[in-house]
């Protein structure tokens, strides 16, 4: 409960410019159909967040889908401006806080999402990026998580510089390149009755999907990229080393080199003849390129985000096993 609560104060020192986001039922479901549309194609879902900030409170009360990306005739930028223009006449909230995009079992963290963050909260201070999981929700666990890059990670992407001892000032690593921002959907009262009512209607057969036990893909999924991260992090490790190793290696030859013209210029100066400067040895030893550290910390992030996910669906599956063996026993019981 310590870490817990010392995380979450970390989280609001590092981003206290909206406390959490509040979406309306609409947006949310214009999200999901637009995602589970877009995942029957095998494409990606993007799609621009309409709202406005009340306090420190990010209010998300509409949305609109970005044109697929095949499509050359249309200018995306144009697009996004028609649309607003066209949601402010109907009276529709139509300032831009943000956008969202599909992901399949927590695969959405790479290089593009955090450009495209970057450039989206460096224009619009409180935006935020709202991942919504279809894979996950179709087998009944409703993912929709809110991220915002965090001041560590701006300062890092303005100076353009990933090298090792860059990311080591800014104290910034998989840990802290996002922070997720609590997210809370919201309905009229006049919805929350017909969904009471339409609960009522639905068959009672129905209900016992949620108790599916068959949730071995989603987990073998999860286990399958996490595979695959832990393999190319494998490899961007193997060339931190190498790299590491050829500086060891250029370090000891100069050294060599330099202990041999020390030794050269001794006898020179005993001979009465003007010593051979070091700095033609320096010259022949070109710093190594540094390999760049973002796609490694990128990696580590998402295995972080595989291992907390894995871990939380493991917990709901074991308490629908033990549910389930419950209702077993008592059924077990009343047949005798």
């Amino acid at each position: 409960m310590a870490n817990r609560g010392a995380n979450a104060r970390r989280n609001q020192e590092v981003d206290n410019t909206i406390s959490y986001v509040q979406c309306d039922g609409l947006a949310v479901m214009k999200m999901v159909k637009h995602c589970h549309e877009e995942s029957s194609n095998m494409d990606l879902a993007q799609g621009a967040l309409l709202g406005l900030v009340v306090d420190k409170r990010l209010e998300i009360t509409n949305c609109f889908p970005f044109p697929k990306s095949g499509d050359e005739t249309m200018d995306e930028e144009e697009y996004q401006l028609a649309m607003m223009r066209r949601l402010r006449r109907v009276n529709v909230d139509h300032f831009h806080v943000g956008w969202y995009q599909s992901a399949d079992v927590g695969n959405f963290l790479n290089l593009a999402l955090l450009e495209s963050q970057f450039h989206y909260q460096t224009s619009i201070e409180e935006s935020v990026v709202v991942i919504y999981d279809t894979q996950k929700s179709a087998r009944g666990f409703l993912t929709l998580k809110a991220y915002r890059l965090t001041p560590q990670a701006i300062a890092m992407y303005k100076d353009n510089d990933f090298t090792p001892d860059a990311l080591r000032q800014l104290k910034i690593s998989y840990e802290n390149l996002f922070v997720e921002v609590p997210i809370v959907i919201k309905n009229s009262p006049l919805t929350n009755i017909m969904m009471s009512e339409l609960g009522e209607m639905v068959p009672e057969e129905e209900g016992t999907r949620f108790l599916d036990l068959g949730t071995a893909s989603v987990l073998e999924n999860h286990l399958r990229c996490l595979i695959e991260r832990v393999d190319e992090l494998y490899q961007e490790a193997t060339k931190f080393n190498k790299y590491q190793q050829g500086v060891v290696k250029q370090e000891q030859e100069k050294h060599r080199m330099l202990v041999k013209l020390n030794q050269e210029n001794a006898s020179r100066i005993a001979k009465g003849e003007t010593p051979l400067p070091e700095e033609d040895v320096v010259k022949q030893f070109r710093p190594l390129p540094v390999p760049p550290r973002l796609n490694s910390m990128i990696v580590s992030g998402q295995i972080n985000t595989y291992s907390q996910h894995i871990s939380q669906f493991c917990s709901q599956s074991l308490a629908k096993l033990y549910i389930t063996q419950s209702l077993q026993s008592a059924k077990e019981a009343k047949g005798q």
